[in-house]
């Protein structure tokens, strides 16, 4: 079993349910962390198509609720990827409250 890390990509993006949220991108950072069965090299998984993939998700969706952010993800990396066997991740928006950072996390094992 192997774990891949991926961490702090920040994004920027239209995400949320706010109406300056909705005209403007604001940044949002991935956290990740995914396990997976090596077996022989075609079951390696390229971390930077793991990333790529990230982006174009964002670029193409202008989610609304971080839960679906969260779910487009891990259901895109699930079926790209079947080895998968637990799946992390986490994404925050840093910058929209003053003094805090929020964030939104699911676990698939």
């Amino acid at each position: 079993m192997y774990k891949i890390h991926i961490e702090d990509l920040t994004i920027n993006a239209i995400i949320g349910i706010l109406n300056f949220e909705r005209l403007s991108k604001q940044r949002v950072i991935i956290n990740l962390e995914l396990i997976y069965n090596y077996i022989d090299k075609s079951s390696f998984i390229d971390y930077s198509l793991i990333i790529k993939k990230i982006e174009e998700l964002f670029d193409k969706k202008k989610y609304k609720l971080l839960e679906e952010a969260i779910d487009s993800i891990g259901s895109n990396l699930i079926s790209l990827y079947p080895q998968i066997t637990s799946l992390y991740i986490k994404i925050s928006k840093p910058d929209i409250i003053k003094n805090a950072s929020v964030s939104l996390s699911k676990e698939w094992n």
